[in-house]
């Protein structure tokens, strides 16, 4: 999801002329880590492997501010981005996923009493949380992102349901709901507290309104040292301690900042305010993310090299390798690590990505279905989370390959 393109203007050169945070305006930060010529987009998929390997680079350093410890890309370039109907990120095709997203719907539903309300949801995607919030509460919801694909949603009412394919911007503030629900947008967002004011405003007095962002969670990236979470298109990345104070310096107050979906995704509900938060907890103490930095920073090379041993391992053995999981997470592993043919073959449930291309390293992407005359000896799955659901899949092809999660 991508804001309007005056205002990505703007953002663009306040960034590239001023070097400040994006969440405090200060210029006191500090790069911790740095990668060079990464793609930047992983999930534009190409129609060809030539168009893939020659796809756009640019360069990450994150970079720590001292004064509100949010972690940012500070070489980040909002012009490089180019969100649109091939920009496939739709994870409903998982049923982890899936009732994952179906109990946040009902349970958001019942904590705010939304029925037969009103839901505007920004960078909805394909839709299909949007769809999920109207379904179980009988509300009327307006989706606005430039990727959405109106006809990709299967719901039998959805009539209900309006897509607006742009970018959110000013333009926007006057369409009114009882929530305002961002999912895994915000961290594509440079302009963060631009971003985030510009929704207070559209709030504006309604104090029953409720806010709903979801983001993924930095420090478990960091404790962790889950270097494929880190990619072009996350320049923003949140704790629970940056993302709670974005939001309270941005005129709201918030309800609930919690963790979801094993731990990996960060979830805040606020409403307009200036009360101090009633959601605080232990790691909301900045002093968290300075020591999870500091973890990183110590151990990124041992776990960099543990896995191009495990791979070179596999290649002197001619075990065959195999990838399960096509999105950004695979992106970033395989082009992080420099992979080339030590792993020949990646598969993904959505048949949206089937045929097409990963940017930068060029892998095409094949049906699970592929493996069954492939036989890998490995499979390595990019989120340990469908563990279970993908090891099922294995066993209906009649494989009982090594499973491995990053």
């Amino acid at each position: 999801m991508k804001v309007a393109s005056s205002a990505l203007q703007a953002w663009t050169e306040k960034l590239s002329t001023v070097g400040k945070c994006p969440n405090c305006g200060s210029s006191n930060f500090s790069v911790f880590h740095q990668v060079r010529s990464v793609p930047v987009h992983s999930c534009l998929l190409l129609d060809n492997q030539g168009e893939a390997r020659a796809f756009p680079r640019g360069e990450i350093r994150l970079a720590l501010c001292e004064s509100c410890d949010f972690i940012f890309n500070a070489a980040y370039d909002p012009a490089m981005r180019n969100y649109s109907s091939g920009y496939e990120e739709q994870q409903s095709f998982s049923p982890r996923f899936s009732a994952f997203a179906r109990e946040l719907a009902a349970d958001l539903i019942d904590r705010y009493q939304l029925k037969r309300k009103k839901i505007l949801e920004i960078g909805c995607g394909k839709g299909d949380f949007l769809a999920l919030l109207c379904e179980l509460g009988g509300n009327e919801g307006i989706g606005i992102d430039p990727a959405c694909d109106p006809g990709r949603i299967g719901w039998s009412a959805k009539g209900s349901l309006k897509f607006i394919q742009d970018y959110y911007s000013e333009e926007y503030a006057s369409l009114e709901a009882d929530l305002v629900c961002c999912r895994h947008t915000l961290e594509h967002i440079p302009g963060t507290r631009e971003f985030l004011s510009m929704v207070r405003r559209a709030v504006g007095n309604r104090r029953n309104t409720t806010v709903f962002f979801e983001v993924p969670d930095v420090g478990r990236v960091l404790r962790e040292i889950a270097f494929w979470d880190i990619y072009y298109e996350h320049t923003s990345y949140f704790t629970l301690a940056s993302l709670a104070r974005l939001f309270e310096s941005c005129g709201f107050s918030v309800l609930r900042a919690a963790r979801g979906f094993d731990n990996q995704y960060l979830l805040l509900d606020a409403q307009p305010g200036s009360n101090p938060s009633s959601a605080q907890a232990p790691e909301l103490d900045p002093e968290y993310t300075r020591q999870d930095v500091a973890h990183f920073v110590k151990d990124y090379a041992n776990k960099m090299n543990w896995w191009r041993h495990f791979l070179q391992e596999g290649e002197d053995g001619r075990k065959r390798m195999a990838i399960w999981g096509s999105s950004s997470k695979c992106v970033s592993f395989l082009t992080t690590l420099e992979i080339g043919d030590e792993i020949e073959v990646v598969v993904d449930i959505n048949p949206y990505r089937h045929g097409k291309f990963l940017a930068g390293c060029g892998h095409q992407i094949r049906p699970p279905e592929f493996l069954r005359d492939y036989r890998p000896d490995i499979v390595i799955l990019m989120n340990p989370i469908y563990r279970e659901e993908i090891g099922r899949h294995l066993e209906q092809l009649g494989l009982a390959p090594r499973i491995v999660s990053v």
